[in-house]
């Protein structure tokens, strides 16, 4: 059976449901985990190899000593904070992390006791399951379009453009050499070079790349990175040079929280529209609502 004739085949069997019962059943279609065994493809089991060989090349927290800002800002966060990358660890493998000792999900309020409160946990990437939900559920067709994710770090939203989407050009633009070249590794091992390019760069110079973007990614892109007088000038950048009408951008957090807390005078309502997100999907049993709920669209006036 194939696509037309398995789709006519659906349809005609939920014309013959019932009215009372069709939400019920369009319900279980779309949040059920019986399906889990349908939704597992090649694509995934490819990032997930990537996500393996990332992890051994990598500290656990996934940082490295030249990200110095963003390492001495995480230390002064009020509450203690520990950077896990969610491309590199589901929760699963959190877990094991913790029973060997090598990771712990909370901290002591007095020393020697058992007065434990949670660690927060901090992630630079999208985790899989997110990424699926970005490239399957949020965006649309990206045949012949251009995506280019700032502040790439490891790659994961290129990667995952790769496999889960027809984007003729996929670009990360990451300022650490470090994460560069863990990039251009990965790029070359699987042979994703035909599509994917990585600039060095920091995005202030990439005037031209911009302009041309369909599709912008910025995840927690600049604050813990760049002091408070650089974030100010990257924002700047973005609205002077993200302009072309239909642009969608991606951000975690919104646009309005990151901005809030710089106290810029951008109006938000005469650059971008934000595009409703539905979240009530199925991808995993071990999907964090919450994160997907800090993903917003927004398209370009």
């Amino acid at each position: 059976m194939d696509f037309t004739e398995a789709q006519n085949a659906i349809l005609g069997l939920l014309g013959n449901v019932s009215v009372d019962a069709l939400p019920k059943i369009i319900h279980w279609m779309r949040a059920s985990s019986d399906f889990e065994d349908f939704i597992i493809s090649n694509n995934d089991v490819i990032l997930r190899s990537i996500s393996e060989d990332l992890r051994s090349s990598l500290p656990v927290d996934a940082m490295v000593s030249s990200e110095s800002q963003a390492i001495q800002t995480i230390q002064n966060l009020k509450q203690p904070t520990l950077h896990v990358d969610a491309f590199l660890y589901d929760d699963e493998t959190v877990d094991t992390l913790c029973n060997e000792g090598k990771m712990s999900r909370n901290y002591c309020l007095s020393c020697g006791s058992t007065h434990t409160a949670a660690i927060d946990f901090l992630s630079h990437s999208f985790s899989l399951l997110e990424l699926k939900f970005l490239f399957q559920h949020v965006l649309p067709d990206l045949t012949g379009k251009t995506l280019i994710d700032v502040g790439s770090r490891l790659g994961a939203v290129l990667y995952a453009g790769y496999v889960y989407s027809s984007a003729n050009h996929l670009y990360g633009v990451e300022i650490n050499a470090e994460f560069c070249d863990l990039q251009e590794k990965t790029i070359q091992k699987y042979q994703f070079s035909d599509r994917i390019k990585v600039y060095q760069s920091d995005i202030c110079s990439q005037k031209s790349l911009l302009q041309d973007a369909d599709v912008v990614v910025l995840n927690n892109v600049f604050e813990y990175f760049l002091e408070k007088e650089n974030q100010l000038k990257a924002w700047a950048f973005l609205n002077e040079n993200l302009r072309k009408r239909g642009t969608l951008l991606v951000t975690v957090p919104s646009l309005k929280e990151s901005l809030g807390k710089l106290q810029m005078n951008i109006d938000l309502g005469h650059w971008v529209e934000e595009i409703d997100l539905h979240t009530n999907v199925y991808l995993g049993e071990e999907l964090d609502q919450q994160a997907l709920n800090d993903i917003h669209l927004y398209a370009v006036r």
